[in-house]
């Protein structure tokens, strides 16, 4: 049997996609906090004998301090990668609409960013295809699930 496109829920594939850039913002506007370990020792009770597993908290720290800034820089890396990908028009909706600031809105995009200004109606189409376009390449990264986002199900698997 021949498998076409998936069909996407508009408002499902929407909604997960402006999460995806809600933390793509976070993970651009918020600073990572580096943490410290503690130098004296704290006293812990424990009502059990030995479980003779030792801990090592500067390396738990040392790895989380490494790790953790490494797999945002990744993500907004991958996010941005799928963004270059798309055509002119919406990669220009997509990056002033959702990647710079929380207080732009659709208006001010169609209105005074996009040249020439388009109409609500021509905004949506093109956003639209821009989201499903990113839904099938965040899908393949990992980031989305297509099958909570169909609208039928699946005709061959």
């Amino acid at each position: 049997m021949n498998c076409i496109l998936p069909e996407l829920d508009r408002r499902k594939t929407q909604n997960a996609i402006e999460a995806i850039f809600e933390k793509y913002r976070i993970y651009k506007t918020i600073t990572f906090e580096a943490r410290e370990t503690s130098t004296t020792a704290s006293y812990t009770e424990r009502f059990h004998g030995p479980t003779h597993v030792t801990s090592d908290q500067t390396a738990k720290v040392a790895i989380y301090n490494v790790d953790v800034p490494a797999a945002r820089k990744r993500y907004c890396e991958m996010i941005e990668s799928v963004v270059e990908r798309l055509g002119e028009r919406e990669q220009v909706l997509i990056r002033e609409r959702y990647m710079k600031h929380d207080d732009i809105y659709d208006y001010k995009v169609y209105n005074h960013i996009l040249e020439p200004p388009v109409s609500k109606d021509t905004y949506t189409k093109i956003r639209t295809r821009a989201f499903y376009k990113m839904a099938l390449a965040f899908a393949d990264r990992g980031l989305l699930k297509l099958h909570e986002l169909e609208k039928n199900p699946p005709q061959c698997r």
